[in-house]
């Protein structure tokens, strides 16, 4: 399942794609607009995409998640527009007959979409500023975290 919304995520219809009876374990991974970001407080997030090319990168990571890891399900799906702090923007789930599999998927999933999916973030701070923000510096910074 691969979707693209303007409208809240169903977090429970995201989880029932991803079920199977074949699978031992199912991740869900919920990315959530928080309060602040590097010290500045955040108002709200505003997303953007060329559709087709992200939901063609999105089925191309999600074929590669499934045969890499042997998934019995996966699902993705990314919110667009404008969320408030506190909202799901993007929900992945993923599983499979163990949970080793299912975490490891889950993981990669959501650093590669921050890394080749076209969706583009634009962040709004509390003191009027926003700025867009390019995913993929974003995720190679996180990935050299600890």
């Amino acid at each position: 399942m691969i979707e693209l919304t303007q409208d809240t995520i169903d977090v429970s219809a995201v989880l029932r794609t991803a079920s199977s009876p074949r699978a031992g374990a199912v991740v869900l991974f919920l990315g959530t607009v928080r309060e602040e970001t590097d010290g500045r407080r955040t108002t709200s997030l505003t997303y953007e995409c060329y559709a087709e090319m992200a939901k063609r990168a999105l089925a191309d990571l999600e074929a590669e998640a499934v045969q890499r890891w042997s998934l019995s399900g996966c699902a993705i799906v990314h919110r667009l527009g404008h969320l408030a702090v506190g909202e799901i923007s993007v929900a992945i789930a993923a599983s499979a007959a163990h949970r080793e599999a299912a975490f490891e998927a889950a993981r990669w999933l959501i650093d590669r979409i921050k890394q080749v999916v076209p969706i583009w973030k634009q962040e709004h701070w509390a003191d009027g500023a926003s700025e867009w923000v390019h995913p993929a510096v974003d995720a190679d910074a996180a990935a050299e975290e600890p």
